[in-house]
């Protein structure tokens, strides 16, 4: 288990450094320049240069990517250009936001899609499994902001059971709360997870109907478990190494999808932030929430990998 572990780790850390290397590359040959942007384009030249220089632009690439990754390690991610504040004080307030947004959004999918996919599962070519079906793919076929803005319309102008945008904060002093600030994100978590509910929802059905066909099921019902408990009890598990795959593939994707979605309902998050400082060429800010998103991204791989191995320990054997 040890080595399973240390091999899985290093690939974690050389897939963050090489993921490094790419964000810094694809932003430094971005045209424009973030100092002509604050400055305006009236500004004169020579304080154009000042300011480039005030904010470490005339610094050869390489030694930008060292001072970047130093940073990275030490927690100093420099300041805003746009806000004038530490892009770390920034990245974590909106952090408070887009975490719980993507973990919500996800928990409604994981509970939607294994619901629905073991449901059609055990209907298989009946008239629930062609429903289930029929759902997840109009499910797949619509936009997230589209659907966003269908909500609004429902929920927000016409029945006027939500807020349609904003938030009040986690904190009764700020004006919000727990409950009010979870019902100012259970529309945008909706959002996100209706598509992936419905991909998700497919996968499952597809890994249950393969290991309902294994002989160990009929075993399970030869000695007089129940459809139901040999289901969720012994095919279920069997069938959830896809299933986690994907679960780790969409986490990434809510997290990332945030972005569009944010700026729908006006959150003050993520990714909104990485919106704004793109309209700004902040650069330092966009870069930096970029490389937090990628690594969330590794981390998820990562996790679902040491979950294969607790779920399926033949995975652990076979890759030592």
């Amino acid at each position: 288990m040890s080595l399973f572990l240390l091999k899985r780790f290093a690939t974690f850390l050389a897939t963050l450094l090489g993921t490094s290397a790419v964000v810094f590359l694809v932003l430094e040959v971005l045209p424009g320049n973030a100092a002509q942007v604050l400055m305006g384009p009236d500004a004169a030249p020579e304080a154009v240069a000042a300011l480039a220089a005030q904010l470490g632009l005339d610094q050869p690439a390489w030694q930008r990517y060292g001072h970047w990754l130093g940073g990275l390690l030490t927690g100093d991610l420099g300041n805003s250009h746009a806000y004038g504040s530490p892009v770390l004080d920034l990245v974590l307030e909106r952090l408070a936001l887009t975490v719980p947004l993507a973990l919500l959004a996800m928990a409604i999918t994981t509970v939607l899609a294994l619901a629905a996919g073991v449901y059609a599962a055990a209907r298989h070519n009946r008239l629930g499994d062609v429903g289930v079906m029929t759902l997840a793919q109009i499910g797949i076929a619509i936009p997230n902001f589209w659907f966003a803005i269908l909500l609004i319309l429902l929920f927000s102008v016409r029945l006027q059971w939500f807020s349609a945008g904003g938030f009040p904060g986690w904190t009764e002093d700020s004006g919000g709360g727990l409950v009010p600030a979870l019902k100012a994100l259970l529309l945008p978590a909706i959002a996100l997870a209706v598509v992936q509910a419905a991909i998700l929802a497919r996968i499952t059905r597809s890994a249950v109907l393969e290991v309902l066909r294994e002989d160990f099921v009929r075993t399970a019902r030869a000695k007089g478990l129940s459809r139901r408990a040999t289901l969720w009890g012994h095919v279920l598990r069997n069938a959830m190494i896809p299933v986690i795959t994907v679960m780790g593939l969409q986490f990434a994707n809510l997290l990332a999808g945030t972005i569009v979605v944010e700026n729908v309902f006006y959150l003050p998050g993520l990714g909104r932030l990485i919106f704004q400082s793109i309209a700004n060429r902040d650069l330092v800010v966009v870069r930096n929430c970029v490389m937090l998103l990628a690594a969330m991204v590794v981390a998820v791989n990562f996790v679902v990998d040491l979950l294969y191995a607790a779920i399926d320990p033949r995975v652990q054997a076979s890759d030592i």
